[in-house]
């Protein structure tokens, strides 16, 4: 990886996928897909600093408006992170997967780092097969990947960690992921996320196949090369309970 970030280099990845068209859904106007917006109303400004809203979704015109004025914002940053900050959150990953060769291995990292955290459901990014997910892993530095705190989590993990998943039926097809956590109240809260009732795996890893811990969001989460996942039983299936105020 480069010494330093090349911004310029960046800044074309992020032009590139500018011009990318918009996806509509069963809700659009409302809701759209594209890296740069989850909404196909937005807001730009004229060179009055008059406020004008768009409807990406009708007319050609507006896409094209609203194209000029995301241009003029990327080409205006000062950094990686002014670049990042102005996409959707669910493509921070793809994101990085093309910038990564203008990256310093320090931006490289924390961008990982960013992405997977804010990502809902990164194990499942269409953009990636599970192997190149667990590449970005390897190609990250850790003191650079986890606060100061992550990473001394990490280092003083035992040889033989246990792990546990919560999972629903949404993702329950695919027991050897790669996020676990090392707290199994919160892996049974993943379990009866959207009112299902799921189910709580536990595992044994090696320490050497665990490549990250973050804990900022209170998931105590490690990312973990599935492979070296060992004695995969189900501890818990979750009954739901529902609690009738009267």
């Amino acid at each position: 990886m480069l010494k330093e970030t090349n911004l310029d280099g960046v800044k074309s990845v992020a032009r590139m996928l500018l011009m990318i068209p918009i996806h509509t859904t069963p809700y659009s106007p409302a809701v759209v897909q594209h890296p740069f917006t989850a909404t196909g109303f937005v807001v730009v400004f004229d060179k009055g600093g008059r406020t004008n809203v768009l409807d990406l979704t009708k007319k050609e015109r507006s896409v094209e408006w609203w194209q000029e004025f995301m241009i003029e914002r990327i080409n205006s940053v000062k950094d990686l992170w002014g670049v990042y900050a102005l996409l959707n959150k669910p493509y921070g990953l793809a994101f990085l997967k093309f910038v990564t060769p203008y990256l310093s291995s320090k931006d490289y990292s924390k961008l990982l780092a960013d992405a997977w955290v804010r990502s809902e459901n990164p194990n499942m990014d269409k953009n990636f097969t599970k192997k190149e997910l667990l590449d970005l892993f390897k190609k990250a530095e850790p003191p650079y990947l986890m606060t100061k705190d992550e990473y001394q989590m990490w280092k003083n993990l035992e040889q033989t960690v246990t792990v546990y998943r919560g999972v629903t039926t949404y993702n329950g097809f695919d027991r050897k992921a790669m996020s676990w956590t090392l707290d199994e109240e919160k892996a049974k809260w993943f379990a009866e996320r959207f009112g299902e009732n799921g189910k709580v795996y536990q595992a044994e890893i090696d320490k050497k196949d665990v490549y990250a811990y973050f804990g900022s969001r209170g998931e105590s989460e490690l990312v973990v090369d599935p492979k070296g996942l060992q004695n995969i039983t189900m501890v818990e299936e979750v009954e739901q309970v529902i609690k009738l105020t009267m």
